[in-house]
C-alpha cells in the first residue's frame, strides 16, 4: 500500500527541516527538531503497521504504537528511545511541561530517526518506497 504524496511529502519535509535546523548549532530550536525526529520514527511505524494490515489510534506515543506491531516483529528501538521521542511529540506543543532539549539530545534525535529510517525501510516492500 503506497502513501499517498502528500504524506511523503510531509515526511520529506520533516525530515529534511531537522538536519537543516541543527546546522543552527547552538542557536538551533532543539524542540522543533526533536519533534521532527519524532515525527518521521512514527510515520514509519505507523506505515509498518499499515504493511501489516493493522489499525492504530490517531497517536504520538511511540511506546504504545510499538505494542501494536504483530508478535515476533520488532524493529530494533529501545525503549527508552521510544520513550524520549515520544516526549519530544509534545514538547513543542505544551511549553513548560518537559525540560528543553539539549543541542546534544536533538543531535541524537535525528540520528536514531536516520537509524529507523534506514532499517525500517528492509520491512517495507520496495513498491511502497518508491515514487
Amino acid at each position: 500500500m503506497r502513501a499517498p504524496d502528500d504524506q511523503r511529502a510531509s515526511v520529506v519535509r520533516e525530515w529534511v527541516a531537522a538536519i537543516h535546523l541543527l546546522k543552527l548549532r547552538a542557536s538551533a530550536p532543539t524542540d522543533i527538531v526533536g519533534f521532527h525526529a519524532q515525527q518521521c520514527v512514527e510515520k514509519y511505524l505507523q506505515a509498518l503497521l499499515v504493511w501489516h494490515g493493522l489499525g492504530f489510534p490517531k497517536m504520538h506515543n511511540l511506546v504504545r504504537l510499538f505494542e501494536l506491531l504483530p508478535a515476533g516483529f520488532h524493529p530494533e528501538m529501545t525503549p527508552a528511545e521510544r520513550m524520549r521521542l515520544t516526549d519530544f511529540a509534545t514538547a513543542t506543543r505544551y511549553p513548560g511541561d518537559s525540560e528543553p532539549i539539549t543541542l546534544a539530545e536533538a543531535r541524537r534525535a535525528v540520528a536514531l530517526a536516520r537509524r529507523v529510517r534506514r532499517e525500517w525501510r528492509r520491512w517495507l516492500p520496495r513498491a511502497a518506497l518508491k515514487r
